[in-house]
């Protein structure tokens, strides 16, 4: 697919739906142009972009529950696809769909496909994969922050099982500080110097936040609105120095293996639900490609898996978002278990 493609599915979008605009990170820099979340009934998400709407439906419902690697097989005994030359859809702004995206590619490129990644919004990409242009779409979250997007592409778009099912917004702190829960941080102020470091103002996380915060009693704590890179370089200088710290975080991102850092519970749940990662795919690629859409069915990637590769790939330490595809042959090279147990389809039980 050429630049081309990739105007003419932007300006399709801009005609057929309305989006709000907002702000997301990729690998800690500021990534303006991100469709900004709709706080739904159903639990507010991170920074992620969501179309206009939302809401329980019958498009949705069958995507609220997951289980990671749900139909895994043996992919040993299956030959190859004829068809080896495919496009894939990485989400801007989204960590974990490039993280996803490039280590498909990794593992496929090594089977003889051609494998091109588009880096797109969510919007054009699933307009690309609606109309054919795109043969697989690694990063849809389900039930709430895309279900727009199946509301309008789901009768042309075909799902190829989930493979994550932890996508959350979370308050975070240092893994040897004493709070366990949220609640615990109102008796626990002058640990932390009353202070929560925040993101972008515009993100969905930070709205959710200031929704949580009169419901734990933290109305006398200096939430701090900053971005995401500032929020990462407060987190990693209190780690280092070994202080106390409150942040903003979600699930999956990096900073859960570059930093000792552990989320708080929630027992009100103020934060909203945990989100299921699916893939998806244009419709006909099982009987085109159904070597590729069995590994896609196998893939499963748990949270400390999913964390050192994003940290590999995005943290200023390792390749801070260049050379995406050599930071993800760095890692599979470290942990070869993974690949060998993701074509036996044996990642659900890991």
């Amino acid at each position: 697919m050429t630049t081309r493609l990739t105007t003419r599915l932007t300006t399709s979008l801009s005609k057929r739906t309305g989006v709000r605009r907002g702000v997301r990170t990729v690998g800690g820099v500021l990534a303006a142009g991100a469709l900004t979340l709709t706080i739904g009934a159903c639990g507010a998400k991170n920074s992620n972009d969501q179309v206009e709407g939302g809401g329980g439906s019958s498009v949705t419902d069958q995507f609220a529950d997951c289980t990671p690697g749900d139909g895994s097989a043996d992919v040993s005994q299956m030959e190859t696809d004829g068809n080896k030359s495919l496009t894939l859809a990485a989400f801007n702004g989204w960590d974990e769909s490039f993280a996803a995206s490039h280590l498909l590619k990794y593992v496929l490129e090594k089977e003889g496909y051609s494998v091109d990644i588009q880096e797109l919004d969510a919007g054009p990409g699933y307009t690309g994969l609606s109309q054919g242009d795109i043969d697989v779409a690694v990063d849809t979250w389900l039930p709430v922050t895309h279900e727009s997007y199946l509301k309008q592409f789901g009768d042309k778009i075909e799902a190829q099982g989930c493979w994550y099912d932890n996508a959350k917004l979370t308050l975070a702190v240092n893994d040897d500080s004493p709070a366990k829960s949220i609640s615990d941080l109102k008796d626990m102020g002058d640990d932390y110097g009353k202070r929560l470091v925040g993101i972008e103002p515009s993100a969905g996380l930070t709205e959710q936040t200031k929704k949580a915060i009169p419901i734990y009693g933290l109305d006398d704590w200096n939430f701090q609105i900053s971005s995401t890179p500032a929020m990462l370089a407060e987190l990693k200088k209190a780690t280092n120095a070994g202080d106390d710290i409150a942040v903003t975080l979600w699930r999956p991102h990096w900073a859960y293996d570059a930093f000792p850092v552990r989320d708080l519970e929630d027992p009100e749940g103020a934060m909203g639900d945990a989100e299921n990662i699916f893939n998806f795919s244009r419709t006909g690629f099982d009987d085109d490609n159904p070597y590729v859409a069995q590994l896609l069915h196998n893939l499963v990637i748990n949270d400390d898996n999913l964390a050192s590769l994003e940290n590999i790939m995005f943290s200023d330490d390792h390749y801070g978002g260049k050379n995406k595809d050599k930071a993800v042959a760095e890692w599979a090279e470290a942990h070869p278990d993974f690949i060998t147990d993701w074509k036996a389809g044996t990642l659900g039980g890991k």
